[in-house]
């Protein structure tokens, strides 16, 4: 079967993409309150898909022109601050941590804590990243038919952040850190309509009734885990935590600060990392040719053994295939900004107190932007660069997400597991339409069929001392070919004469 640079099988049909359902024609000032605290999705105009710019009700602003948003981003508009409204329905679960904090604070807090998420850090934390993509890819295996991808997805890097935040900690159960990470996400992802319309802190908000205790008990856990890492360190850095407490030790930083910093990487990190790695599960089930092409990349270049920091530059194929799920389903789909003074950029004024929303999955699928903008391609990132502004998933300008490559990482690391012992194909039950909160989940469950792959040797090993595998789902039936490489000295012969990989 032929194949294009795409990586889509000629001649092969596939179902769209899921698209979120967006808003028809304009939303006033309280249907956009009521409405978007349930679903931010049905308050963005539909229009925003084919408009750079466009005026929302009262002082708010949609921005999908990428050279405005690298101004407001990155040049006049770069100290404009996060929204009030931000700032009201995640304020209560992350203190003045980096991600709401400003001005010299701010500055203060990146240059604390830009280093931890460096590249030199990174190999440290992508051990824990194959070993849970180990135990997520033994799910799977197990499952052998329907799973619910999504759920998975959120199950391991819930094990990830309590693996790279709290590794070896004895003071707190691994339950009491996970259920505690999932009330807080709870907490954070639902949209108050008080918050919405910016009405005073002083009324209260049915969300404080429900979780004011669960954040209580989140910051008083946090407390914990770091007090107890404090009293008995590792000798060298081995989490995340490690290098956090070098630099409160190091910075004299306050400790509520740095459970503030810890719950905004907990918040940041979690549902976002899961989301991404659903969605790129789904666009490979839905696209198989592009799989088989994906999993035949991440066998050559790591065939057994955890995957390791150093071989995922051997996988372009699923770096592009996650940057590709990162455009058409970002994980933070909407944010935006309060203007602090008037400015102009390309003919429009922004006044003081307007709020300029930047509807990242509408840029991402703008048809002014894109060819084919709805559609997923594979290779779309492959050797190719797009102007700035025009693709931004981790945000932009001095304020871009401080862990852009911790999550890409992580996301590689988790899906290379996965797709070395697994096959994904759709199935019978249907996969709702995104849903936008804190950050955007699949609408309800996301239902794939898990199918266990094994590494067979082929007839050209047999007949010389090198070759390539072929790739066999469980019930014998073909996957791919990899081109030609030695074969690893640990592959062992069952008595059927089949090889498997340990």
């Amino acid at each position: 079967m032929a194949v294009q640079g795409s990586g889509v099988a000629v001649g092969v049909k596939h179902a769209r993409p899921v698209e979120a359902e967006l808003a028809r024609g304009n939303i006033g000032l309280i249907d956009f309150a009521r409405k978007a605290g349930k679903n931010i999705f049905s308050v963005i105009p539909d229009a925003t898909l084919t408009h750079k710019y466009l005026r929302g009700p009262a002082k708010i602003h949609y921005v999908c022109d990428p050279e405005m948003i690298t101004e407001l981003l990155a040049g006049v508009g770069r100290s404009f601050p996060k929204s009030q409204f931000t700032r009201n329905v995640i304020g209560p679960a992350v203190g003045n941590g980096m991600i709401l904090s400003e001005g010299e604070k701010w500055r203060a807090q990146r240059h604390r804590y830009a280093p931890l998420f460096a590249a030199r850090n990174l190999p440290v934390l992508t051990r824990h990243f194959a070993t849970t993509g180990e135990e997520l890819a033994d799910f799977f295996v197990r499952a052998n038919g329907e799973v619910d991808a999504a759920d998975a997805a959120q199950e391991a890097t819930l094990v990830n952040i309590s693996r790279v935040m709290f590794s070896g900690n004895e003071a707190v159960s691994k339950h009491d850190i996970r259920s505690g990470m999932r009330r807080f996400t709870d907490y954070i992802s639902y949209m108050s309509l008080f918050d919405l319309m910016g009405l005073p802190k002083w009324l209260p908000r049915l969300k404080w009734l429900r979780s004011k205790q669960a954040i209580t008990d989140s910051r008083q856990l946090t407390r914990d885990v770091i007090t107890s890492r404090q009293a008995k360190r590792h000798d060298t850095a081995e989490d995340f935590l490690d290098l956090l407490i070098d630099a409160l030790e190091t910075d004299r930083e306050d400790i509520e600060t740095t459970v503030d910093n810890l719950l905004t990487f907990v918040a940041a990190g979690y549902e976002t990392s899961a989301n991404t790695v659903a969605w790129a599960l789904y666009l490979l089930a839905l696209y198989p040719e592009v799989q088989e092409e994906i999993r035949a990349e991440i066998i050559e270049a790591c065939p057994d053994g955890p995957i390791t920091f150093e071989t995922l530059p051997q996988m372009p194929k699923l770096q592009g295939h996650v940057r590709e799920t990162l455009r058409l389903y970002p994980a933070g789909a909407l944010f935006a900004r309060d203007a602090t003074d008037q400015t102009e950029i390309k003919g429009v004024t922004f006044k003081k107190g307007d709020v300029i929303m930047f509807p990242v999955y509408s840029l991402h699928r703008n048809e002014l932007l894109w060819e084919n903008a709805s559609d997923y391609q594979a290779d779309r990132f492959i050797g190719r660069k797009y102007p700035r502004g025009q693709y931004i998933p981790f945000g932009d300008g001095p304020r871009i997400c401080i862990g852009a490559q911790y999550a890409e990482t992580e996301i590689m690391v988790l899906l290379g597991a996965a797709l070395r012992r697994a096959a994904f194909a759709m199935t019978d039950h249907p996969v709702a339409p995104p849903n936008l909160t804190f950050t955007m989940r699949p609408g309800g469950p996301m239902i794939l069929s898990a199918t266990p792959v094994s590494v067979h040797k082929s007839d050209s090993i047999r007949r010389r001392d090198w070759g390539c595998y072929v790739l066999k789902k469980a019930d014998g039936g073909q996957l791919s070919y990899i081109k030609p490489m030695p074969a690893p000295s640990d592959i062992t012969t069952t008595k059927s004469g089949h090889f498997t990989a340990p």
